[in-house]
């Protein structure tokens, strides 16, 4: 079976202590690879406002992964997302590579311009 790569971004709550947030990356990460994944990536962005209230929390700890799974099994981690109470709010989405920006030449004065 192909492993596809996935982004996956959830929020979880901000009453946890900070080894709780360790601890709930590191069952994310199980979730993935206990379904035969591999994570490539982790990204902690830390206490944030969100952009509305949730479940009456004004903040949350955002977390961005990514990692590569089986494209059948991503269901059984959306669910099993779903079900966890310190996650609220979760998007998993197809990673599609980005190309590299172009860089941009500086003209110098008087210089003609190449085609």
């Amino acid at each position: 079976m192909p492993l596809r790569e996935y982004e996956l971004m959830y929020v979880l709550t901000p009453d946890l202590p900070e080894e709780a947030v360790a601890a709930a990356t590191e069952r994310v990460s199980a979730l993935i690879t206990n379904r035969g994944g591999e994570v490539t990536k982790v990204d902690n962005w830390g206490r944030r406002r969100l952009a509305y209230p949730i479940r009456k929390h004004l903040d949350g700890y955002y977390t961005v992964m990514r990692f590569k799974l089986d494209a059948q099994r991503t269901e059984e981690l959306d669910r099993s997302l779903r079900l966890n109470e310190q996650v609220l709010r979760h998007l998993i989405v197809h990673a599609v590579e980005v190309p590299p920006p172009r860089t941009i030449r500086r003209v110098r004065e008087g210089e003609p311009p190449k085609e």
